[in-house]
């Protein structure tokens, strides 16, 4: 035990902890949302996205990633809303092969022009998280504290107007709510919570991020603030569980996600119980 609390005693382990919990933080106020207008596929679909970004910025030798990576996510988070009901493909079928398409694009690219002697494990950890996390810098932890204060500051400066978009949408543009616009910031906001999230679980695993604490969450209670609260606490535990575990040894990525699956079946049961 005291060896174990040793660890905590290095910054590089207590960024890795603060970056964690404000990305958690930020996917599950954006996972309520998400699952309640059945959207959950659209992180899945932006994460693929990020990846294809991430394996140009890498053949490009950019010193900065996230430069090209967040505004290629965002823009493309932006044309799926704009264009996906109103194109000749329609939005599930378009963000199915944009999906697979980056993912394959963001592959045969890192491995025809990266000159990494270890392509399979760059490629591994990119998609399913690494220990990068714990090698965060100042600067990163600086920049996922910018972010995630912009998205949480949105989400509560915009608390009803999203809550009546979740919930009925065709009643709140009666209503003179600006649907359109909002439906765009939950877009931009989820962009980011992606990028961001990159590095925590890789960007295979972010949607496991983004709607575990949701459904966990809705298994117990069923008004909308105490899902988003409830949501919020499970995600930044096990977030916090999943990088303290693994600092003994199992990856990152994987250990929060098997965290938030255990969390998933101990609410189901509870809320089995209350019924």
């Amino acid at each position: 035990m005291s060896t174990f609390l040793h660890y905590f005693s290095y910054p590089f382990v207590q960024y890795a902890l603060i970056v964690g919990v404000l990305i958690a933080l930020c996917s599950s106020l954006l996972g309520v949302t998400l699952v309640l207008k059945r959207f959950s596929f659209i992180g899945d679909g932006l994460s693929h996205v990020a990846f294809g970004a991430l394996a140009i910025a890498t053949v490009l030798q950019l010193t900065n990633e996230m430069l090209l990576i967040l505004p290629i996510t965002m823009a493309t988070a932006i044309l799926l809303l704009r264009t996906g009901q109103k194109a000749h493909i329609k939005g599930d079928a378009s963000l199915a092969m944009l999906s697979v398409g980056a993912l394959a694009l963001g592959y045969l690219l890192m491995n025809v022009f990266s000159e990494s002697a270890n392509i399979s494990g760059d490629v591994c950890s990119t998609l399913f998280g690494s220990t990068s996390i714990l090698t965060l810098g100042t600067e990163d932890v600086w920049l996922c504290g910018i972010m995630s204060v912009i998205v949480i500051l949105l989400f509560l400066m915009f608390y009803r107007q999203i809550f009546s978009v979740t919930f009925d949408e065709d009643f709140a543009a009666a209503t003179g709510v600006r649907t359109n616009l909002y439906n765009l910031l939950i877009a931009v906001i989820t962009a980011i919570v992606i990028v961001v999230a990159m590095n925590l679980v890789g960007s295979l695993l972010i949607s496991a991020l983004v709607i575990f604490p949701a459904l966990s969450a809705m298994r117990i209670f069923k008004n909308f603030k105490a899902v988003i609260l409830c949501s919020a606490v499970i995600s930044v535990l096990a977030a916090a569980l999943g990088i303290i575990l693994s600092i003994m040894g199992p990856p990152i990525g994987s250990t929060i996600v098997a965290v938030n699956i255990g969390i998933f079946f101990v609410f189901s049961l509870i809320g089995r119980i209350k019924k």
